[in-house]
C-alpha cells in the first residue's frame, strides 16, 4: 500500500467508463501498486467490472456541496492507506480537497477552478492536442514531458453466472438477435431522440426478425412506457422493458449478448461499447468529437445542423430539429447489418 495511487473519479456513468482507460494504463505501468478509486454510489459498482482496480471507495457529496468539515473527516479515514499519489479527474476545486486533507504527497490534475494550492503536479490542458475526454484522462497517468501513449479502450468484464441468472429470471431467449435501445439521457431532453422514433425503429427491427430490449434507470420508465405504447400490436411480444428492473451491473451483462445497441449520447452508450457490442449513437445537442463511444464497431447518426451541437440540456430554439428530423428509417441498413446472430 505504500506506493498506492488514489483516483478521484468522475461522477457520471459514461465518464466513469471512459476513466477505465486511465486505470488500464496505470495497471500496465505499475503492476504491483495498489490502485483505489473514489466514486459516488451511482457509479461505484462499475469498479467491480474493472479488474485494474483494487478497491472502490464510496465518496458521496452532493453536487455543489463544499462541506469542508465532512471532507476533512473523510480524508482522515484515508490517511492510514498512505497513498503516494492522487490523480484527480474532475476539474473542480472541491474534488481536489480530500487528497490534500489526506496529506497525499503527489496530487495530479489539470489546472482549473482556483485549485493552484491544492495540486502540486498541475498540468495544463491543451484542448486542441487532447480533444477527447479519454485523452485527457490518460494524459494524467503520464509524467510531465513524457510522450502520451495511445488511449486504450475501456473493457468492462462480464459476469457469466449473473448473466445466466438474468436470462432465466426474465425468461429471455437468444434464438433471435437482440436490438437494445437506450432511450434515456440524464443530461437532458436535448440529447433524447423522440420516443416515436425509437418505437418506429423497434417495429422495423422486429419486422426483420429481431427482438428488442429497452434499458434505462428509474427515470427512464416513463420514456420506455411511451415507446411501448407506440409500438404496433404485433411487436409487443418481442419487446422487453428492463427500465428500473436491473442494476447497472445487470445491464452490463445483458448488453454483452445484444447484437446491436442504439442509444442516445449517454452512460449506457459507453457501457455498450465497453462490452464489445456494435453501437449506434444518435447525436443531437452533443458531439462525438469529445466523448465518442470507444469501439471500432460504431455507427454515428447526426444531422449536423447549423445550431448543433449546442451542448444545452433543453433545445434553446424549442424545436429540437437535430433529433426530430433524424428519421428512424435511416437506420435500416444498420439493423440489417447487425440483425443476425454471428
Amino acid at each position: 500500500m505504500q506506493d498506492g495511487i488514489l483516483i478521484v473519479s468522475p461522477s457520471w456513468v459514461g465518464d466513469m467508463v471512459m476513466a477505465q482507460s486511465l486505470y488500464i494504463q496505470l495497471r500496465a505501468r505499475y503492476p504491483d501498486r495498489t490502485i483505489d478509486v473514489l466514486a459516488p454510489a451511482a457509479t461505484l459498482s462499475l469498479v467491480q467490472r474493472m479488474p485494474e482496480i483494487n478497491r472502490g471507495i464510496r465518496f458521496d457529496f452532493g453536487h455543489g456541496e463544499l462541506k469542508l468539515g465532512k471532507r476533512k473527516s473523510f480524508a482522515e479515514g484515508l490517511k492510514p492507506n498512505a497513498y503516494q499519489q492522487a490523480i484527480i479527474l474532475p476539474n473542480s476545486l472541491k474534488s481536489a480537497l480530500v487528497p490534500m486533507f489526506a496529506n497525499i504527497p503527489l496530487r495530479t490534475g489539470f489546472r482549473g477552478e482556483f485549485r493552484y494550492f491544492l495540486l502540486n503536479d498541475m498540468r495544463m490542458l491543451n484542448k486542441r492536442q487532447m480533444p477527447r475526454m479519454i485523452d485527457r484522462f490518460v494524459a494524467l497517468g503520464t509524467d510531465i514531458g513524457e510522450t502520451p501513449v495511445p488511449a486504450p479502450y475501456p473493457q468492462l468484464t462480464v459476469n457469466q453466472n449473473n448473466l445466466q441468472k438474468l436470462l432465466e429470471k426474465f425468461n429471455l431467449k437468444q434464438a433471435m438477435p437482440v436490438l437494445a435501445i437506450c432511450p434515456g439521457a440524464e443530461f437532458g431532453d436535448a440529447k433524447k431522440w423522440p420516443e416515436a422514433h425509437y418505437a418506429r425503429l423497434a417495429d422495423l427491427a422486429i419486422e426483420r426478425g429481431m427482438q428488442v430490449w429497452i434499458f434505462g434507470g428509474p427515470n427512464d420508465q416513463k420514456t420506455a412506457q411511451q415507446i411501448k405504447s407506440l409500438l404496433k400490436l404485433a411487436s409487443h411480444p418481442r419487446c422487453v422493458d428492463f427500465t428500473a428492473q436491473t442494476s447497472l451491473l445487470d445491464v452490463i451483462d445483458l448488453l454483452s449478448v445484444c447484437q446491436l445497441v442504439v442509444s442516445n449520447d449517454s452512460g449506457l452508450m459507453h457501457i455498450a461499447a465497453a462490452v464489445g457490442c456494435a453501437t449506434t449513437v444518435i447525436y443531437g445537442s452533443t458531439s462525438a468529437a469529445f466523448t465518442p463511444p470507444l469501439t471500432e464497431k460504431l455507427d454515428i447518426f447526426s444531422l449536423d445542423l447549423d445550431c448543433s451541437p449546442c451542448f444545452k440540456r433543453q433545445c434553446p430554439l424549442k424545436h429540437k430539429a437535430c433529433l426530430q428530423d433524424l428519421m428512424p428509417d435511416r437506420l435500416i441498413p444498420v439493423i440489417e447489418k447487425h440483425g443476425h446472430i454471428s
